[in-house]
């Protein structure tokens, strides 16, 4: 029988709600911490025995239903041309790309190329996880196309993003250049990792929930969308069949648009009832989420409540289990084992 997670992404029946957790392999753990204190974060993504590690650490420790590469939105950029850094207080792009110039001399690379270690790293993590009886799936990702504009323009984070929206509102021409570039090199980067053996695909639009509706459709969902479509389209893909996953952090103003993505899954941020997510989109799609992070510093029997409660909205069929966000690195390890028993005593049912 195929695994939990994926059988949810397909909107299958189920036995249980399977639960994963974006960050899940991150500085919240003592076992990454220390293995942390001893390579740089760029030394533990360019290292697949380092980044299996970490991406197993969760899954052995705590009991997910589903792992996630260790890795970083970002990890495409050096290949396309751009230098980043990650200091502690977030990334830091050596040159942003704030005209047509730059973005015509951003390279689409070839992921097997210039990205091999990241595939490798899928290859050996998918051997442990089979070795572990192959109940739990790997997920692979990378940034959508304009949450990684954003970090491009702006030069890593950003409060305003008035570099962005200068660019999207003023150059309109060279954005569209600029995401354009940016969603081949998505696309194809998500392709190898199915390639090399992810089960399930995940695109992060972190920061598509800064724009106003008809913004959101122009910039984020329509390029979104482009990466989507081709991977559909590759032949990796057809002898998949592996499910897509469109989060956006911010999605409660563009629901309508948002169910037009073609994702088999979208993940809901915890500003938003899923179940009025539900009630709006209806059953076509599945939806993964949504406890706020925040929640998991509760007392463990409060994070149960808070479980029960997205579950009841989040309806049986076609629901992952997970944060609105990443888990926030201050969080106690035990609380989050709290939350997984919780979702596994709680949505299991008899017949499945």
């Amino acid at each position: 029988m195929e695994p939990l997670f994926l059988r949810a992404c397909r909107r299958q029946p189920v036995e249980r709600t399977p639960v994963w957790m974006m960050r899940q392999a991150g500085r919240y753990l003592p076992s990454y911490r220390a293995v942390r204190a001893k390579h740089t974060f760029l030394e533990m993504c360019r290292t697949p025995e380092l980044a299996t590690e970490v991406t197993l650490q969760p899954i052995d420790q705590l009991g997910f239903d589903a792992a996630i590469l260790f890795s970083d939105i970002l990890i495409t950029l050096p290949a396309m041309g751009i230098d980043v850094t990650f200091p502690e207080k977030g990334p830091v792009i050596g040159r942003p790309v704030r005209d047509q110039a730059a973005i015509d001399a951003l390279i689409v690379p070839d992921p097997e190329q210039e990205l091999g270690y990241v595939m490798e790293a899928v290859r050996q993590i998918r051997g442990a996880l089979e070795s572990r009886g192959g109940t739990v799936p790997l997920i692979g990702f990378a940034g959508a196309p304009f949450t990684m504009l954003t970090y491009l323009v702006e030069g890593g984070g950003s409060k305003d993003y008035a570099h962005t929206r200068r660019m999207l509102f003023g150059a309109p021409e060279s954005a569209h250049a600029l995401l354009e570039k940016i969603a081949h090199t998505c696309a194809a980067f998500l392709e190898a990792q199915v390639a090399a053996g992810a089960q399930a695909v995940q695109l992060f639009d972190s920061w598509a929930g800064i724009l106003a509706p008809p913004d959101f459709r122009e910039f984020a969902l329509r390029w979104a969308t482009v990466v989507i479509d081709m991977l559909r389209d590759s032949a990796t893909w057809r002898d998949r069949q592996t499910p897509i996953i469109y989060f956006v952090n911010g999605c409660a103003p563009y629901l309508d648009d948002y169910v037009t993505s073609g994702a088999d899954m979208l993940g809901v941020d915890w500003r938003v009832d899923i179940g009025h997510v539900r009630a709006r989109l209806g059953e076509d799609v599945a939806l993964q989420g949504n406890m706020d992070p925040g929640a998991l510093f509760l007392p463990p029997e409060q994070i149960r409540e808070r479980v029960r409660a997205v579950l009841a909205a989040a309806g049986d069929r076609g629901h992952v289990f997970n944060l609105g966000h990443g888990v926030l690195p201050e969080t106690n390890p035990e609380h989050v084992k709290a939350m997984i028993q919780a979702v596994r005593e709680l949505s299991t049912r008899a017949g499945g």
